[in-house]
């Protein structure tokens, strides 16, 4: 699954493509909130997992496991998140919980780009410890549908386009340019939802 072949003019593996697919299949499915999106999410981080392994990004490939842990977890809250047992509400962060998640995502990345530079091989420390931890507070925060997730991911995928350009994931850099696009109309989608304009099912969500 790893023999590297062109496609479009892009060199991938057939793993990463069906990584790729899995990927789009989850977004589809986060448009329209189905719940089913979770166990797309779950089969392409454990998929992914293997594709970042293969490219010394173990940052990376923890994460997809933490990743499958806490998409039980979301899958739960979308379900039954609510006060009621319901489903769960979009709604935005006060600035308490900005506070907490900015120094979440900060203690994460010291603690992160400490291990990965003294105890693997990676070349690229501090950026994937700092994506890593990133992309766990935008995860806890996709899973209690809040709005502020679109500002993590907006910012996580940026970067993540030019580190998966860095490790020749072309593929894979194309899929997470795709995600900052649909992060900024989440982001949009989300405000008006949580503002009470419009059809809160609408809201569209990407992991």
């Amino acid at each position: 699954m790893n023999e590297s072949f062109s496609l479009l003019g892009l060199s991938t593996t057939p793993l990463e493509l069906l990584s790729f697919i899995l990927s789009v299949a989850t977004v589809l499915l986060n448009i329209r909130q189905n719940h089913w999106a979770w166990l797309f999410a779950i089969l392409s981080s454990a998929t992914y997992g293997v594709v970042f392994a293969g490219a010394r990004l173990y940052g990376d490939m923890a994460l997809q496991l933490v990743f499958i842990s806490v998409s039980f977890w979301g899958w739960y809250q979308w379900l039954h998140g609510s006060s009621t047992h319901d489903k769960l509400p979009v709604t935005e962060l006060d600035r308490r919980g900005i506070v907490l998640s900015a120094v979440g995502w900060l203690a994460g990345f010291v603690v992160l780009a400490s291990f990965l530079r003294h105890f693997t091989d990676t070349d690229v420390p501090n950026m994937d410890g700092f994506l890593t931890a990133g992309s766990l507070v935008g995860q806890v925060l996709l899973s209690r549908k809040k709005v502020e997730n679109w500002h993590v991911w907006i910012i996580v995928d940026i970067i993540y386009v030019a580190l998966y350009v860095h490790k020749h994931l072309i593929l894979t850099a194309v899929l997470y340019g795709l995600f900052v696009l649909m992060a900024v109309a989440g982001m949009v989608a989300w405000k008006r939802a949580a503002e009470g304009v419009g059809d809160a099912d609408e809201a569209v969500v990407l992991k």
